[in-house]
């Protein structure tokens, strides 16, 4: 029977595994993870993640072929394929702070590796790592290996939050790196065939290692670039008069450009975007290629110049102040169908509007009232260390409300803030939002939910990014 044990069991390394294990009953699967609390949850009714599909995999394979467990060392020496799926944050001191991927867990994973092993291992990557990480692998286990044989494949993972679950089942595409050696091969065939129990062998591309490595931190690159894009264009429409969707529309009517990823927004979030981005630029720099940096530089300034002109936009329509004014927050999720809120637009813009001195009241259907706290008190980059090297509950912030209505998180409020498209927004009764709210009532929308017309003739006065202005906002400076 093949083993398989996967180090890390977070966003990616659960579900993946819990996939592996529904359709490969003869393979026994573990997920080890040295926090105690973590894989209590993933053993409850209760897991630490929310995916749509999720519960029922886990509960269908957990305790026959898939087992959840803290003692990593144990599974990890019984295991042939090791997959690694570490947090890999941002550093934030020290030679390349603020760009190059921390690998310190990485590597101590590696190490731990060596150190336990009794057989030969195929160690495969499934963090996203910089190019060149399988190298550094490499030569930590071959340093330490005692005479055993280890092969490092790389198998990025490309799942979106909300739908990982059919991404694993019906992926685009299975990508394996390996070694273009026999023994790498070999290697590559052996992961290969887990894979083809499900997924269409023309659909499982092979190639060697630093190809497979740098084709997700690009695949990425491409993905924020277009929401970059797109959002650059609303800035545009907003000073024209045009209307970023029917843009939006026309462009990906051409079936090389496609429609996919041209929604304008308040920006774009999650996990892998940024990081991928900064990870790809301090690559770039590292091998002298300034001129290469600097143009994927630019579709993290965008992101950021979005998120600041929203603020702009609220702060300069009340009035140019909304200091001991309540804003009701609707959604803080980087985007709907998932509780996940790293690097969501929402905290920025819930700090800047707290930098004015607002007082927010913030609903999300997903999100805890601890998460949310801890995002907006917590460091650049802190949230992608693991849970227990995070800084401890860190001081709520006062002016922060979080509520479980969308009412009641706009009773008595100055304006509203759309921040996360969650279905349920659009069918809210607005009518009876706008009788309660503070007079002249404001709508911010950041996801283009709400039917601007339509609010507009209950009383409210409506921003939807990268559409023609409400005439309100045609008099007020667009960007501080």
């Amino acid at each position: 029977m093949v083993k398989i044990c996967c180090i890390g069991a977070g966003y990616v390394g659960g579900p993946t595994m819990a996939v592996i294990a529904l359709k490969c009953p003869e393979i026994e699967v573990a997920v080890v993870d040295i926090s105690v609390a973590r894989i209590s949850a993933w053993n409850s009714d209760q897991l630490p993640i929310y995916e749509p599909g999720l519960d029922g995999v886990v509960k269908q394979c957990r305790g026959k072929n898939l087992f959840f467990s803290t003692d990593v060392e144990n599974h990890v020496s019984d295991a042939d394929i090791v997959f690694v799926s570490v947090n890999t944050p941002t550093k934030t001191q020290g030679l390349g702070a603020g760009k190059a991927a921390d690998l310190t867990y990485w590597e101590s994973a590696a190490r731990m590796i060596a150190d336990v092993s009794k057989s030969d291992k195929i160690v495969v990557e499934k963090s996203t790592v910089p190019v060149k990480t399988a190298e550094a692998i490499e030569k930590i286990l071959t340093h330490n290996s005692k005479g055993i044989n280890f092969q490092i494949l790389s198998n990025p993972e490309f799942l979106a939050e909300g739908t990982a679950i059919q991404d694993l089942l019906h992926p685009d595409r299975v990508l394996i790196g390996g070694r273009e050696t026999p023994e790498g091969q070999k290697a590559i065939q052996t992961l290969r065939d887990v894979y083809a129990h499900w997924v269409p062998v023309e659909q499982i591309i092979c190639t060697n290692l630093w190809s497979a490595e740098l084709s997700k931190l690009a695949a990425n690159a491409f993905l924020a670039q277009r929401i970059s894009s797109v959002n650059a264009m609303s800035a545009l429409c907003e000073a024209t008069g045009a209307d970023v969707t029917q843009v939006s529309h026309a462009v990906g009517k051409d079936t090389r450009i496609g429609p996919k990823f041209l929604n304008a927004s308040v920006g774009f979030g999650g996990s892998c975007f940024q990081k991928d981005i900064l990870n790809l630029v301090y690559i770039c720099e590292c091998n002298g290629l300034p001129e290469v940096a600097n143009y994927w530089k630019q579709v993290i300034k965008v992101n950021d110049y979005q998120k600041n002109r929203f603020v702009n936009r609220v702060v300069s329509s009340m009035f140019n102040t909304v200091s001991g004014k309540k804003i009701a927050i609707l959604g803080f999720a980087f985007k709907k169908d998932t509780g996940d809120t790293r690097e969501t637009p929402a905290i920025d813009v819930c700090k800047g509007l707290l930098g004015d001195k607002a007082h927010l009241s913030i609903y999300d259907p997903q999100a805890s009232e601890d998460q949310i706290q801890r995002d907006l008190s917590m460091k650049k980059f802190d949230w992608d260390h693991p849970i227990h090297l995070q800084p401890m509950s860190p001081s709520s912030i006062k002016q922060v409300r979080c509520v479980w209505d969308a009412y009641e998180a706009t009773k008595d409020a100055h304006g509203i803030c759309i921040l996360t498209e969650w279905d349920e927004f659009k069918t809210l009764d607005y009518h009876k939002i706008y009788d309660n709210m503070q007079k002249p009532a404001f709508v911010f929308d950041g996801r283009n939910v709400v039917d601007a017309d339509k609010l507009r003739k209950i009383g409210f006065i409506v921003y939807s990014i990268g559409k023609p202005l409400d005439p309100w906002l045609k008099d007020m400076p667009a960007v501080a």
